[in-house]
């Protein structure tokens, strides 16, 4: 018999300012109206407590991290108690002197902290130089129980890889979170900007179909000049493009936030539903876990090949 238990996520889609202290109170802010609504897990976005510093190389910015547990997740345990919520939380993790992560942190009802994941897949690109600041993460893909259901936390440029996906959803995960930053340079938006959301959402869909699982994305909104401690980034800044969503298991888009404004997003997971859906597309009974050896090499060499047991030729 399919399991028939069903649980609501609010999704926080954001626009962050320049004050750290300003931001988590609004975040504190949405996580109620969230609870008010229903909502058993909320999400916020990657970073949230400031805007997306990245968008330049400046040492004075590690400032910004802290421990965990640290300030932010006193803070957040505390509303998780008042308002008997599990919290996702994306924070710039101070480890050591020197060492630093970006970490997304799973709060459960109580208070205590379920699950810390540092985030695996580490870009550097124009604007996300985000392999000055933060060291990949250490701790593996993982998926955790909350009071309501299990779910995975991944984060950001973790979304275009479907390793970290599969290897999540493997753990059981029913829900996974993406708190996301991401967003459009101005100069390219008219010519890609409809084609790189398209595909940041498409990517996430064929996750959620792929896996049999929930997904969430959830973004920032805003134009950000990176302004924090007093200084910004030079050049245009970037548009961050909200379109936060949650995705069932057969990769229907079952909520979806605008490209502009603050929203809570707020969405049922229904657990028939994706027992219904594997049995359905039952892509996990039909895995050929025999083969796939070489998927943890970087490249393979088409001169080479790999044989059957995954052993080079």
């Amino acid at each position: 018999m399919a399991e028939q238990r069903k649980y609501n996520v609010g999704l926080v889609q954001m626009r962050m300012g320049p004050d750290p202290e300003a931001n988590l109170a609004t975040a504190v802010r949405h996580i109620r109206e969230a609870a008010r609504l229903g909502a058993n897990i909320v999400c916020l976005p990657e970073l949230f407590r400031a805007q997306y510093f990245c968008q330049r190389e400046d040492i004075r910015l590690f400032d910004l991290a802290e421990p965990i547990p640290g300030p932010s997740t006193a803070k957040l345990a505390e509303i998780a108690r008042e308002s008997r919520v599990a919290i996702i939380a994306s924070l710039f993790e101070r480890r050591a002197p020197g060492l630093y992560h970006n970490t997304a942190v799973t709060l459960n009802v109580d208070g205590s902290i379920a699950s810390v994941y540092r985030k695996m897949h580490i870009p550097d690109d124009p604007l996300y130089y985000e392999k000055f600041y933060f060291t990949p993460g250490d701790l593996g893909f993982k998926a955790t129980d909350t009071a309501f259901g299990r779910v995975g936390t991944l984060v950001c440029w973790d979304q275009w890889y479907p390793e970290g996906a599969r290897l999540t959803a493997l753990q059981g995960a029913e829900v996974l979170f993406y708190p996301t930053a991401i967003g459009w340079h101005p100069a390219e938006k008219d010519q890609y900007g409809a084609a790189q959301y398209e595909a940041w959402q498409t990517i996430q869909r064929a996750h959620a179909i792929a896996n049999g699982v929930y997904v969430a994305g959830v973004n920032r909104v805003g134009h950000e000049h990176g302004d924090i401690l007093g200084n910004r980034a030079e050049g245009p800044g970037l548009e961050f493009w909200g379109g936060s969503f949650l995705a069932d298991p057969f990769g229907r888009i079952i909520a979806k936030a605008s490209h502009d404004a603050e929203e809570v997003l707020m969405a049922e997971i229904d657990l028939a539903l994706l027992e219904d859906t594997r049995r359905n597309w039952p892509f996990l009974r039909d895995r050929r876990i025999d083969a796939y050896a070489p998927i943890t090499q970087r490249f393979l060499d088409p001169e080479r090949g790999h044989a059957p047991d995954g052993e080079p030729k």
